[in-house]
């Protein structure tokens, strides 16, 4: 049962999300994904120069003439929206949650798919999947999936992103739109994240905070995991201990980028303490004039 409190963050995330959805994000939303097939729309008599494999065998035997598939580009999409719910997400230092700002994200990609009259699912995934709405079109639909993402309290503390795509492959059979909303604070997914890249038009949207690369000055401070519960010192006031904690920070960023560099995967990095509509905004025009040439 929806709360007043979750009604007004449900609301919030709605209003917060309209103007980017209706000019830029809704409009070009189409174009920058392609790929989605095509769909059988009638036959017609063949003409000179068609392609000899869309003749349609069966209909030209019955017609006594020869006749040829016309096919239509499929314009209806399937959204999922792939988020991770561990441990690591509830931690924000400026302003918001990781959490929160995936249910913001959540919130944008989903009112943009119902714009275009497109189907979005959800699976929520921590060291296992924990939730799974299927695809449906409708505003009440994604009112739902908005309202699940928010609020959801996992069961688990971990982080297995190779569960969250194979139950996509499982659950999903036709290609879909997947935004993969995770702060990748985690190993072992790149098997899966290349078999999903295969049958899916995947999009990894990369969460984090600033805290977890610039530590600040307060002397001997003790950091839990989120998700493992273990407790670590680290004396903050020691120049050079900050510094080695962001190089290991950025160090595993950049093996990251280098990852989706190297499979040919489009992704978004985008910060609690910044605004995540500009990012995704110039993502969409990035792809969209690449994709024009």
């Amino acid at each position: 049962m929806l709360t007043q409190e979750l009604i007004k963050k449900i609301r919030k995330i709605e209003i917060t999300t309209n103007r980017a959805v209706n000019d830029v994000v809704a409009g070009q939303y189409h174009s920058v994904f392609k790929g989605r097939g095509m769909a059988f729309d009638e036959v017609r008599p063949y003409q000179p120069g068609d392609d000899i494999r869309v003749i349609d065998w069966n209909v030209s035997a019955r017609m006594n003439d020869l006749y040829v598939k016309q096919f239509i580009e499929e314009r209806e999409l399937t959204v999922m929206l792939l988020v991770d719910a561990s441990g690591s997400q509830a931690f924000g230092s400026r302003g918001r949650f990781k959490a929160e700002l995936a249910a913001e994200i959540s919130g944008l990609l989903a009112f943009s798919a119902i714009k275009n009259n497109d189907r979005v699912g959800l699976i929520i995934f921590t060291d296992r999947v924990e939730r799974f709405v299927p695809p449906k079109k409708g505003a009440k639909h994604v009112l739902r999936v908005v309202s699940e993402v928010l609020a959801f309290r996992p069961a688990h503390r971990g982080t297995d992103i190779a569960a969250g795509l194979e139950f996509l492959s499982r659950v999903t059979k036709r290609k879909s739109v997947t935004f993969l909303i995770s702060d990748f604070l985690t190993q072992g997914y790149e098997q899966a994240l290349r078999v999903a890249h295969r049958r899916h038009d995947l999009v990894p949207l990369v969460l984090h905070d600033p805290l977890e690369k610039y530590l600040p000055d307060m002397g001997i401070a003790s950091f839990e995991d989120a998700e493992t519960g273990e407790v670590m010192l680290f004396d903050t006031s020691s120049k050079r201990v900050r510094k080695a904690v962001a190089e290991q920070v950025e160090q595993s960023w950049e093996a990251r980028r280098h990852l989706f560099k190297r499979m040919k995967i489009d992704s978004v990095e985008l910060s609690t303490e910044k605004d995540y509509v500009r990012p995704l905004v110039l993502f969409f025009k990035r792809r969209a004039a690449r994709m024009a040439r």
